[in-house]
């Protein structure tokens, strides 16, 4: 049963890698395709991008391989035979759980150390492609968008070392408006690059350059002006850190959680929370000052103090006399003019305060958003080791019970049983995240599901019971018409 299990295990792996595999090179057909790639550099992309693949390829090759296995042993009635020999369902597993106690170590392995490398040489790779190859973000013949620019750029030819030299360049620069108000033309042009910096030099000679100008009077928008120069030579920076954005991720290291092992996340999570923590309390503290807030047992102190001050009126002082006055209405103790300025100033300070809130609290999401982040990337390190075991027991019983081998029946089964798994483990990273629920739920909710269908299937399996029992069902049905009846 081991070797059966192990040669549909590695078939089933292979074959799910390779789907997964070119289900990458469409996601990424859009950085690979049509810009002059090596084929050593987008086969080394892809080896480096497999390990991050085992999340989806692992359990669902467990879950297919142990329904194939079982399921074709119970087509050929050789679990009738054991049984009939005195083995029982456990035992005929025992040793293909313990190949499975194993995998989930190996998992756990490749989560904590394999799959955060590959994630860092993933990040590097994309980042180098567009410094060593600058010229690999344009395409000859037609306008490329340069992204994290305001510039498309196009070409009649490239040339020279990795595709340096340009020919007939047209460049289209939009203002801040997203007006195309400035078009340079040159006869050649050189991309220069290093791998230190972010910035790739446009070099472009013999050259022509139109801007239209944007008056502020009417009048002058009417004669339509614009300024026209003429280059030797002009130099134009080209900021490529956009092509590596990291969005709520990034770090100060370049180092974001899907990178980080078990060691540096526990750390990392604990010096989040009390930078989190520490922001939360010192923002506090400013609006407070701002508003100038104050307890309520100060009140009487406060209102005594306000009260007690000397207006003037008509050129005298006049003292208040705070027994008289409404506490509740300190400001009609003023005059009109006062009161106005007083709500003026106050409704004012209310609004900058409210813009200030409103601003830092889009800030703390995002820092709690990467605390949550950090979270589920420590705690699904353990659930997707945890997972291959619970699916091989959601499987494996599964197999005995429908008694289908082959590519057909028990192919559909899988793929709805693992589809489930996947989208409910997506939705609870995305409601985790922006910390709708608990990060650590958000990680192991899609295993803790499938869970007691595991337990369910092998009680069935191992009791040579059906999937779904009709005729039992019926049975009670029928009993508690009956019992009812009896008791009228």
């Amino acid at each position: 049963m081991l070797s059966r299990f192990l040669y549909n295990f590695f078939t089933s792996f292979v074959i799910l890698m390779f789907i997964f595999i070119f289900q990458t090179i469409w996601l990424f057909i859009d950085d690979l395709a049509g810009k002059d790639l090596d084929l050593a550099i987008i086969g080394k992309f892809l080896f480096y991008y497999m390990p991050t693949l085992i999340d989806k390829v692992l359990p669902l090759t467990v879950l297919l391989s142990s329904i194939l296995t079982f399921g074709t042993f119970a087509e050929n009635y050789e679990f009738a035979a054991m049984k009939a020999s005195g083995i029982s369902l456990q035992r005929a597993m025992r040793s293909i759980v313990v190949f499975v106690a194993i995998l989930g170590v190996g998992t756990f392995f490749l989560a904590n150390n394999v799959i955060p490398a590959a994630e860092q040489k993933i990040w590097n790779m994309r980042r180098n492609i567009a410094k060593l190859k600058p010229a690999a973000v344009i395409v000859e013949g037609v306008f490329s968008d340069i992204e994290g620019t305001e510039m498309n750029i196009k070409v009649a030819k490239k040339s020279g070392d990795q595709d340096r030299i340009l020919n007939d360049v047209i460049i289209h620069q939009k203002s801040k408006t997203k007006l195309n108000t400035t078009v340079i033309k040159a006869k050649t042009g050189e991309l220069v690059s290093s791998k230190e910096s972010d910035i790739i030099q446009l070099v472009l000679n013999d050259g022509h350059r139109y801007e239209e100008l944007m008056p502020k009077s009417n009048k002058e928008k009417k004669k339509q002006p614009f300024a026209r120069a003429k280059f030797e030579t002009y130099i134009s920076n080209i900021d490529i850190s956009s092509l590596n954005d990291q969005d709520l991720e990034q770090e100060s290291d370049i180092t974001t959680d899907k990178m980080k092992n078990v060691v540096r996340l526990t750390k990392d999570i604990d010096s989040l929370k009390e930078n989190n923590l520490k922001q939360v309390s010192a923002f506090s503290k400013n609006i407070t000052a701002r508003m100038g807030a104050f307890p309520a047992k100060d009140l009487d102190t406060t209102y005594q103090k306000v009260a007690a001050d000397v207006m003037l009126k008509g050129g005298k002082e006049v003292k208040i006399d705070t027994a008289v006055v409404d506490r509740n209405d300190i400001a009609s103790m003023l005059p009109v003019w006062q009161k106005d300025q007083l709500y003026n100033n106050a409704k004012n300070r209310v609004s900058n305060i409210l813009n200030t809130v409103r601003g830092k609290k889009e800030e703390l999401n995002k820092r709690y958003e990467i605390y949550n982040r950090h979270i589920l990337s420590l705690h699904k390190k353990f659930a997707l080791a945890f997972s291959c075991i619970i699916l091989f027991f959601v499987g494996a019983p599964l197999g005995a019970i429908i008694r289908k081998g082959g590519l057909g029946l028990p192919m559909v089964i899988a793929i709805i049983l693992f589809l489930a798994y996947y989208f409910i483990g997506v939705f609870a990273d995305n409601y985790a995240k922006k910390g709708a629920w608990h990060p650590i739920l958000g990680a192991w909710i899609s295993t803790l599901i499938m869970m007691p269908l595991g337990v369910s299937l092998t009680k069935r399996a191992t009791a040579d019971k059906g999937l779904m029992s009709a005729g039992n069902l019926i049975d009670r049905i029928t009993s508690l018409f009956k019992r009812k009846k009896s008791e009228d």
